[in-house]
């Protein structure tokens, strides 16, 4: 893969629509994009600076004025790159370093105690994440297919955790 995941994600955004940095701050922010990458405001015109050094985006002057913006375009290079480092994304199994697993493999440093404590609390913080991804999701409707299977495959890993954190924690699982 050529492009880093915060590259592929800004330059994805840009062909779904051709945006200013603060366009992309936006959608960034109501798609809850941080809670699966690492793309800070402050790194966006630094993305947006690599992407077009490289030659997958192109940054045109709007009408000039005292709040001229770069509006950048993907080229035909960016969409290429994109599809082809989007399906090995999507194709490729990638092991992820998972800091909760570290914690589970330290368990003999906790007591039973400290151990069910953190799951509760652990549990509480994915049901607050759980809420407020539902709450973007149907904010936002009707979104683009790639936002909605986001959404649908971040909730579902979600679920998941919180279905297993449950049945540790012995809480209900509703």
């Amino acid at each position: 893969m050529e492009l880093t995941p915060s590259e592929l994600t800004i330059l994805g955004l840009v062909i779904e629509h051709p945006s200013h940095g603060y366009d992309l701050e936006r959608v960034i922010e109501q798609r809850g994009i941080r809670q699966w990458t690492d793309v800070g405001f402050s790194s966006i015109y630094y993305l947006l600076a690599k992407l077009e050094k490289q030659d997958l985006v192109q940054g045109s002057e709007t009408a000039p004025g005292a709040k001229a913006r770069r509006v950048f375009h993907a080229t035909a290079k960016g969409k290429e790159v994109a599809a082809r480092d989007t399906y090995a994304y999507i194709a490729e199994a990638t092991p992820v370093a998972q800091p909760f697993l570290v914690g589970i493999a330290n368990l003999p440093l906790l007591t039973e105690h400290e151990y069910a404590r953190a799951l509760h609390t652990r549990l509480a913080q994915i049901d607050t994440r759980i809420a407020t991804l539902r709450d973007a999701q149907q904010a936002q409707t009707p979104l683009p297919l790639a936002a909605r299977e986001v959404f649908s495959y971040s909730l579902s890993l979600m679920e998941a955790e919180r279905s297993w954190l449950a049945a540790r924690a012995r809480v209900s699982d509703d």
